[in-house]
């Protein structure tokens, strides 16, 4: 299933393969030679380690070949209103990722956050010096809307910051959507879909 993913990402030349951190050291030797990323997730699918065990697996993560990172913020955290915590808990993944070179990106999993928590949250991922905010992780109730995508960028974008749409999106047109609400970045298990449909609309 591994080499699978890795010989259509080289097909089709997407921008990066997200796989669990075991993974992480097959994907970057088969990806080798392209301009196909290999992405990693840090602290997914809840979010709930803590902000040492965050960079821990940030910087292992680095070491075996991943270019960028996708971490799980602690959402308990940020519901019960400890910001000083969620901004350290980023932080400690962002400076991990700045020490190795990699993207940074904070999922801030919008299906269960209010407008309120998810601007709150976006403001704490700018702060931290993040690269992205990111919908979802696709294990939540909701992913990616494009009224979400729109408050996201209307938080970060002043900061030079991208927003990347994940969950939910099945389609050209839901992709599509998603990118006239400001995502600068899609991910989706529906991917080659989404590229054919794309071509034969072009």
């Amino acid at each position: 299933m591994v080499q699978k993913v890795i010989d259509e990402a080289r097909e089709h030349g997407f921008r990066s393969v997200c796989v669990n951190p075991c993974w992480v050291k097959k994907v970057a030797d088969g990806l080798r030679g392209t301009g196909v990323l290999t992405c990693s997730v840090v602290g997914f699918p809840l979010g709930a380690a803590t902000p040492d065990i965050k960079a821990m697996e940030t910087r292992k993560a680095i070491r075996d070949g991943a270019k960028e990172i996708d971490m799980v913020i602690n959402v308990g955290r940020l519901k019960s209103g400890d910001d000083a915590y969620v901004l350290r808990d980023i932080q400690a993944v962002t400076e991990a990722c700045k020490d190795g070179s990699a993207v940074s990106k904070v999922i801030i999993e919008t299906a269960l956050l209010t407008d309120e928590e998810k601007v709150r949250v976006c403001e704490l991922a700018k702060k931290a010096r993040a690269n992205f905010v990111k919908t979802s992780t696709g294990f939540a109730s909701g992913g990616a809307t494009a009224e979400d995508i729109a408050l996201m960028s209307s938080v970060v974008r002043s900061a030079g910051m991208e927003v990347k749409a994940s969950g939910g999106i099945r389609n050209f047109t839901d992709a599509k959507r998603m990118i006239d609400a400001g995502a600068t970045r899609i991910g989706a298990s529906a991917s080659i879909a989404i590229v054919q449909e794309a071509k034969q609309t072009a």
